[in-house]
């Protein structure tokens, strides 16, 4: 599954073209590597997203085409979050 897709999915970003954007913009990473919007994601991948202030770091659990509100979570497990200073 596109990376774009399961974050939309998961509901770690809200909409598919705001990931793209986080894409584009180099602030998305799928085990280490910088992805873009079309890199695909399996289970057991660790993705890290980088939010204005806050790097979240998951490792995909399953992949779901559509996932209710309560079951997106489920999705993914968290690893890791930080809270970024300024630089």
């Amino acid at each position: 599954m596109r990376i774009d897709k399961f974050l939309k999915v998961a509901r770690l970003i809200k909409r598919r073209t705001v990931a793209k954007e986080v894409a584009g913009a180099g602030r998305l990473q799928v085990n280490g590597q910088v992805a873009k919007a079309g890199t695909e994601v399996k289970a057991g991948d660790e993705v890290t997203i980088r939010y204005g202030r806050k790097i979240v770091k998951v490792r995909v659990e399953t992949l779901e085409n559509a996932a209710q509100k309560g079951e997106a979570s489920s999705l993914y497990t968290t690893l890791e979050e930080t809270k970024v200073d300024d630089e």
